[in-house]
């Protein structure tokens, strides 16, 4: 995947989409929604030993349209909560930053990885 930059500054984000575990399939499905969406930027990629963080500029995007299309095609467990961080300076408006957490499940996980063993 491609770290794309908005007119924004580069670290901007709405919202952060956590992959546990990231399996291969799961990601190269993600990275084709991202890039059929113009609007829609990832501005930065966090790899942890348990998975993968994908930050996204567009949190409509990430919570009502992504979030519900992985739950569909992949089994797992889908958790999206949202946290305050601040408020806007002219419309006063509070302004929160989603995160969506996809657990895939171990069955699911475990069979990616014997796929993968089987293509090579």
């Amino acid at each position: 995947m491609k770290v794309k930059n908005s007119n924004k500054h580069p670290e901007y984000f709405e919202a952060i989409l956590q992959l546990r575990p990231a399996s291969p399939k799961l990601i190269d499905f993600i990275a084709s929604e991202i890039e059929r969406r113009p609007d829609v930027k990832i501005s930065k990629i966090v790899d942890f030993k348990t998975g993968i963080d994908i930050y996204l500029t567009n949190q409509r995007f990430a919570r009502s349209t992504l979030a519900p299309m992985i739950k569909r095609k992949f089994d797992g467990k889908l958790t999206i909560t949202k946290a305050l961080y601040g408020r806007h300076r002219q419309t006063n408006k509070l302004i929160y930053r989603a995160t969506i957490l996809f657990r895939l499940d171990e069955e699911s996980a475990d069979e990616d990885g014997d796929n993968e063993k089987q293509d090579e």
